[in-house]
Order: structure tokens, then sequence, then C-alpha cells
């Protein structure tokens, strides 16, 4: 079984991951903002998340605030991955 924080510095070291910062923690994370249509095509949504390793973000929880690429945002919502070594965390832009 592959270490995922291994995983994550592979994918790091080849650009694919944003830096994130939590506090006084900087971790690098899979950063994602996909727009969205809702009401029926009226209007754009995004709904942005972070996917990280758990380790290197132990103490994350709702409330938390974090900064990405010169923005903060507040964490809604963290989801468990698999089997638990990484997590999805849902944020709103603030």
């Amino acid at each position: 079984m592959m270490d995922v924080g291994a995983l994550y510095d592979a994918a790091a070291n080849a650009g694919l991951l944003t830096r994130a910062v939590i506090g006084s923690t900087e971790v690098m994370v899979d950063f994602r903002a996909p727009d969205e249509d809702v009401l029926d095509g009226l209007g754009v949504s995004r709904n942005h998340t972070i996917r990280y390793p758990v380790s290197r973000l132990p103490g994350l929880a709702a409330g938390n605030t974090l900064e990405i690429a010169g923005q903060t945002y507040r964490v809604r919502e963290i989801t468990a991955m698999g089997d638990g070594t990484e997590a999805r965390a849902s944020l709103t832009l603030l």
C-alpha cells in the first residue's frame, strides 16, 4: 500500500498542488474550485474544496480559516476519504 503522504509529495514536486496556509502551518493541497450551474442555469456557484493527507492537518475542523492563493476560506465540513488517511474539506470563500 502506498503512503498517501508520499503521493502528495510527488504531486507537489510535479507542480500539481497548491500551497495552503492554516495558522502557522503551510501544506500542499489539491485545491478545486469548479464552476457549477445553479437555479436551472440562472447562476453559477463555486464549490471550493481541498483534499489533503490527514497526517499533515490533523486538527483541521469545521469553522477553521485558511488562505489559498491570497484568498481566505472557512472550512464548512470535513469528509474522510478511503481508509481515512486522506480527507476532503468543503470551503466557503470569505
